[in-house]
């Protein structure tokens, strides 16, 4: 098998499907994690938001928003919004699992929807929201070296991680953290089967019991 093939046959054991789907309590929210292969290694597609934008303004996200009443399903959603925000056609996305979801600081309740895209794929960022486009190895996320995590941050299960990327095409730093540094921690440690080289504050062999507690005791107190 290639390393596609390894990274869907890895992560499809975690698809949790639509187990979540149908939680009532919490509008709901998803977002793409675009994975792809280039020089033999496991990049991912981040986004910086748009500085115009009245929530998380200037801050680097996966693309990804609200549900819409006409959305279908997490990945309906998710799908969406990455055609909305970078000009991605859902169907070149070959949507590999669903993984659990998290809440986020405004409530919402956020699904990460893991899927590949070719190498080839060249965004056409929406000015409106998106300020710029820009690929990580999935590598990045595993290592402590441009890693830094505060403890006890208000609103927080865990330590806050955050991260500062440099993008070798452009030169343009970029700060990653909270919850797109978790997702992206969470992805790169089951897609490469590696543990962190840092406290996750969670258990990397079995991430996704962790989170799937935190939501029950998060949802049981609403």
């Amino acid at each position: 098998m290639d390393i596609k093939e390894e990274t869907i046959a890895t992560l499809k054991q975690f698809d949790l499907g639509n187990k979540f789907s149908s939680l009532p309590v919490l509008p709901k929210a998803s977002v793409l994690i675009p994975l792809f292969v280039k020089n033999g290694e496991l990049y991912t597609l981040m986004t910086l938001r748009s500085k115009e934008l009245r929530t998380s303004a200037g801050e680097v996200c996966f693309p990804g928003g609200k549900r819409d009443p006409s959305d279908r399903d997490d990945v309906d959603t998710a799908l969406r919004e990455a055609e909305e925000e970078i000009g991605l056609p859902p169907e070149k996305v070959q949507v590999v699992c669903r993984l659990v979801p998290i809440i986020n600081k405004s409530g919402l309740l956020v699904t990460p929807v893991v899927g590949f895209i070719k190498e080839s794929f060249c965004p056409c960022p929406n000015p409106a929201e998106v300020s710029a486009v820009f690929p990580v190895p999935l590598d990045f996320f595993t290592s402590e070296k441009d890693h830094c995590a505060a403890y006890s941050a208000a609103g927080t299960v865990g330590p806050l991680h955050s991260f500062h990327f440099v993008d070798p095409d452009s030169g343009s730093q970029y700060h990653i953290w909270g919850l797109t540094a978790i997702m992206a921690i969470l992805v790169a440690a089951l897609a490469l089967r590696k543990k962190p080289e840092f406290d996750v504050g969670f258990d990397s062999d079995d991430p996704l019991s962790f989170f799937q507690q935190i939501l029950h005791r998060r949802i049981s107190k609403l």
